[in-house]
């Protein structure tokens, strides 16, 4: 049997970054996705292509796109589209991967893209159609678990949008989101055996996870555990939904990292690396961040200080 290869996919410039009020300079954005892609990572969601005005945070993502393709980098860019225009725009500068949202309940879907979720996915089943994109296309089934508004989401109502999406696109990936955080490990395992039941186990699924209640490991270890191989997760734990009241920021990469180091299972990370844009990530003026990882850290550099203070007279008091 083929050993299972972790596909970790590093959100944090677009989830996380989307979430922060004052306007994150340029060049610092380019510098911390430079830094996640010295650290190893392969799968990098630099942005969106949403308007400046719902999300004053995205307007200068062809910047930082540039600036990226500029270092020919082999690390997989991409960005979320939420309508035509946002992937019409996202091709025209250059870029092929998209990750196009929509979500399961009517409530947050009008909420988030300000639309029914039958426009949405008939506008996403026409670019398929019509502007062809090239490279990996993506589809993030926004309130796969639960809505703020409406609560736990239906299977039936998740079977069918990623029904409407495989007629088209056989290959697209699915991303399985938990806005809210809500997913409990359980219910990522009966949704994923859900989704395999009716489609099949080569459909191509990915995990999105929040830690809102504290179920982020939890539910990135049941996804896992359930064959998920493909995983989101976000620097310092930055983000949540703008448009979600409550939710909180993602699974932190470096936490997930460590986890499934600790498995022994290889990621390509190196974590004293991503550690450091980790810190400087949760510095970020007005970042929503978390996680442990970077606690710990600080807490035995601490500890390895006052150690060396009570061994070294000429440190003392």
């Amino acid at each position: 049997m083929a050993t299972r290869q972790l596909q970790l996919v590093e959100v944090g410039p677009r989830d996380g970054f989307q979430v922060i009020l004052p306007f994150i300079p340029t060049e610092t954005k380019i510098a911390i996705c430079r830094g996640l892609i010295a650290s190893g990572v392969q799968r990098l969601e630099i942005g969106a292509f949403v308007s400046p005005t719902a999300i004053p945070q995205m307007r200068d993502i062809r910047e930082v796109l540039a600036a990226l393709r500029s270092d020919k980098t082999k690390v997989e860019l991409c960005a979320l589209v939420p309508n035509r225009r946002g992937a019409e725009d996202a091709l025209a500068a250059g870029l092929d991967a998209l990750v196009y949202v929509a979500s399961a309940s009517e409530s947050h879907n009008r909420n988030n893209v300000r639309r029914p979720v039958a426009e949405s996915m008939a506008e996403m089943i026409a670019c398929l159609n019509e502007l062809r994109p090239a490279g990996r296309f993506r589809f993030n089934l926004a309130t796969a678990f639960h809505c703020p508004f409406e609560g736990p989401t239906p299977h039936a109502a998740v079977l069918a949008m990623i029904e409407a999406v495989l007629a088209v696109r056989t290959d697209a990936e699915i991303a399985l989101c938990d806005t809210t955080g809500y997913a409990a490990p359980q219910d990522v395992t009966a949704l994923t055996e859900a989704v395999r039941k009716r489609f099949g186990v080569g459909v191509q699924l990915a995990y999105h996870g929040h830690d809102t209640y504290g179920f982020g490991l939890a539910s990135t270890l049941a996804a896992w555990d359930a064959g998920i191989d493909v995983i989101d997760a976000a620097v310092a734990g930055l983000g949540g939904c703008p448009f979600a009241p409550g939710a909180m920021g993602n699974m932190a990469t470096e936490d997930l990292v460590y986890a499934f180091q600790r498995l022994g299972i290889a990621t390509g990370i190196d974590i004293a690396k991503l550690n450091a844009i980790a810190n400087a990530c949760a510095g970020l003026p007005g970042a929503n961040f978390g996680g442990h990882l970077r606690n710990v850290a600080r807490a035995r550099a601490a500890s390895d200080h006052a150690a060396r203070l009570w061994s070294d007279p000429a440190l003392a008091d």
